[in-house]
């Protein structure tokens, strides 16, 4: 099984920039060993179920709540039966069909 989950989280109670807290959410999700792609609007991050990539969102909840009273987040999945390796699959497909490289 494949879960690739998008997830943005961010304190809503604290300083204009959110990059500090990126930057905490993060390390956790490095250290957690998925693949993953950090993007401008949210980490991606692939797991074999559920319970891994909620896990490190709840870590990520638990990090953020030390130093903040309020928390949004986002979050998609997309499921498919099948092998791990959807991340860089999915991105190898369109860079086929293009017939070149996409900017990383």
């Amino acid at each position: 099984m494949s879960f690739l989950v998008e997830f943005a989280i961010f304190p809503t109670d604290n300083t204009e920039s959110k990059s500090s807290f990126v930057a905490k959410v993060l390390d956790i999700v490095d250290r957690s060993g998925l693949n993953y792609r950090l993007t401008p609007m949210g980490t991606i991050i692939e797991a074999e179920n559920l319970g891994e990539a909620f896990s490190i969102i709840e870590k990520a909840y638990e990090i953020l709540g030390e130093d903040s009273n309020r928390i949004y987040s986002t979050i998609k999945i997309d499921y498919r039966k099948g092998e791990i390796g959807r991340l860089d699959k999915k991105i190898a497909s369109v860079e086929n069909r293009l017939g070149r490289k996409l900017k990383s």
